[in-house]
């Protein structure tokens, strides 16, 4: 018997397709149902958008997974699978939600998440780079019965690049202005900035994207600590809001030599994460320095790392007129108000301001990278990650087909 011919319906001008994220929060799954038209501006409009939250104890048993350096093989794959019908799940909703059918849908770019991740230029003797993904494609094909792009990061790195980040070249598709220099700051678990020049352009030696530091994930881990786990999150920065800044702290942390290292970077929660919590807890229990403080000081990080990278290698290239925040990081006023007290200059701004849906982003990112791949385009930026030449990013599964 022969498997039946498999199609992607890549033709015509409009191509629906869903976009699939899960960041370094942990929270849960994101998914965009994206129109891709190249001829219209923006060549990608968000149909409909939802995250859609773990339940408490997989999150927890996540997180405990990720923080684990002695978790076994049955637990990983466990987790892979679990994660895989998570996002296939979020897919089957996100179009029953815009009343799509899921025949009409092209393809799914699923993300995955990203459950370990060493750049080359982390590595230390005996070590060889490395990124794992979980969020099983061949699940969420047989789910949705939608081919699915995944597994992005991987050939970058293979590369000698950082497998990270990768949405600059949405930020491209979406953020190019010719008349303004733009940051496309995102803030979610990990914060990571793009710089788009007005004369920006696929191949611009001047195009840089690199990591910033840290972004919610630690605002959110110390929320929860301090609360005893009833919080998951500082909600519109108001815990930080009530404390003040411990500037010696601060200072401190400032002297991570992550923040000074030149671009091409990339980092997470093994850098700023759990164990970095950890310290700086400890920290504030010797000196006394109060709960608000501490969420306040935690806040101030982010923004300071932010600001510090624009100064150090943004502003250096070229003109900057507008910082838009993309990510859960806009939704948190007193981290916005930090930044943009830092840089007078800079219009400080959501991507709401301009009429899309910063929360959508990342996932919007994927479904455009799952283009890419299928026609047989390049997904990353060498000058971007450190790879040694520009790549078709990801790999392809296909639903299963009935047999003739």
């Amino acid at each position: 018997m022969k498997m039946s011919a498999i199609t992607i319906r890549l033709e015509g001008r409009k191509i629906i397709a869903i976009g699939l994220m899960s960041g370094t929060s942990h929270d849960g799954v994101s998914a965009a149902l994206v129109e891709l038209d190249e001829r219209s501006r923006p060549p990608a409009r968000v149909i409909a958008f939802d995250a859609f939250l773990h339940p408490a104890r997989f999150r927890k048993a996540l997180l405990a997974a990720s923080a684990d350096e002695k978790i076994g093989a049955a637990a990983i794959s466990t987790l892979n699978f679990a994660l895989g019908r998570d996002f296939g799940r979020a897919a089957i909703e996100i179009a029953r939600r815009a009343r799509i059918a899921l025949s009409d849908v092209a393809f799914i770019g699923s993300h995955g998440h990203t459950f370990f991740h060493l750049p080359p230029r982390r590595t230390t003797r005996g070590q060889l780079a490395s990124t794992m993904q979980l969020g099983e494609s061949a699940v969420i094909a047989a789910a949705t019965g939608v081919p699915v792009v995944a597994d992005f990061r991987t050939m970058d790195l293979a590369l000698g690049g950082e497998g990270a980040p990768l949405a600059p070249l949405a930020h491209l598709w979406l953020f190019a202005d010719p008349k303004r220099g733009r940051v496309v700051q995102n803030i979610g678990g990990i914060g990571n900035a793009t710089y788009i020049s007005p004369r920006a352009r696929l191949g611009d030696p001047d195009l840089i994207a690199f990591d910033t530091g840290p972004g919610n994930g630690m605002i959110d881990a110390l929320a929860s600590r301090i609360s005893g786990g009833r919080l998951r999150m500082d909600r519109d920065g108001r815990i930080a809001a009530r404390g003040h800044l411990n500037d010696p702290l601060l200072a401190k942390l400032m002297r991570n030599p992550y923040f000074s290292r030149r671009p091409p970077k990339s980092t997470g929660r093994e850098e700023f994460g759990p164990h970095l919590l950890d310290r700086i807890v400890a920290a504030g229990r010797r000196t006394k320095i109060v709960d608000y403080d501490l969420v306040a000081t935690v806040t101030a990080l982010t923004a300071r790392s932010i600001t510090d990278a624009c100064r150090r290698f943004i502003f250096p290239r070229g003109p900057v007129d507008q910082l838009i925040v993309t990510g859960g990081g806009a939704q948190n006023p007193t981290l916005m108000r930090m930044i943009a007290a830092d840089l007078p200059n800079v219009e400080v701004m959501t991507a709401a301001d301009i009429g899309l849906d910063g929360d959508a982003l990342e996932a919007v990112a994927f479904a455009i990278l799952g283009y890419q791949m299928l026609r047989g385009r390049q997904g990353n930026i060498p000058t971007v990650t450190g790879a040694r030449a520009p790549a078709i990013l990801g790999k392809l599964t296909l639903p299963p087909q009935p047999l003739i």
